[in-house]
């Protein structure tokens, strides 16, 4: 029986969430076209579980399926598929090292940018790991959404200069970890 490997799952997660926070439809098909690619590799399908509080990441042997529907009468172990939560937790890494990644962007924004827009980093940064245990670039455009109305407003009590520089902090993040700001 093929199994798919854990990087392939990684890679599966990581092409669906880029596919789920760009703004443009032609390229968030063609991640999930490379997505769909790599998984097909190893004879594996892949869907979107979605449900009221949480979307799940599906990749299961396309041995499975008939006509597109998944026949349990085919499913001989169930521990083939792979699921990963898209919603939240999206890393399976501890926190400190999510701390250490998200400070060291902090520190690079520091230097790149200055005072104000590292503060707003380091905000940032407290959100997305103590909320998320995940690396700040990996913030969907729903999570950036609730770290600007909800977190920012009530946690960060900024000064002047670093509210103005806020929408600034937050590209800058994904600038220097070398990723596509989903807003």
């Amino acid at each position: 029986m093929t199994e798919v490997p854990e990087d392939v799952v990684d890679e599966a997660e990581r092409l669906t969430r880029l596919a789920r926070r760009v703004g443009d439809d032609e390229e968030a098909a063609a991640y999930r076209e490379r997505r769909d690619d790599l998984l097909a590799e190893h004879d594996f399908e892949v869907r979107v579980r979605e449900e009221d509080d949480s979307d799940t990441l599906v990749c299961y042997p396309e041995e499975w399926l008939e006509d597109g529907t998944v026949r349990v009468e085919r499913i001989e172990d169930t521990d083939r598929a792979a699921e990963r939560s898209l919603s939240r937790g999206g890393e399976a890494e501890e926190w400190e090292t999510v701390e250490e990644h998200n400070r060291a962007i902090v520190e690079s924004v520091r230097e790149t940018y200055g005072e104000s827009e590292a503060a707003n980093a380091r905000a940032f940064a407290d959100f997305m790991g103590n909320h998320y245990s995940r690396r700040m670039e990996t913030a969907t455009r729903a999570e950036l959404r609730e770290f600007r109305a909800e977190y920012y407003p009530r946690n960060v009590w900024p000064t002047d200069e670093q509210e103005a520089a806020l929408e600034r902090s937050l590209r800058a993040v994904f600038e220097i970890a070398g990723e596509r700001y989903p807003a």
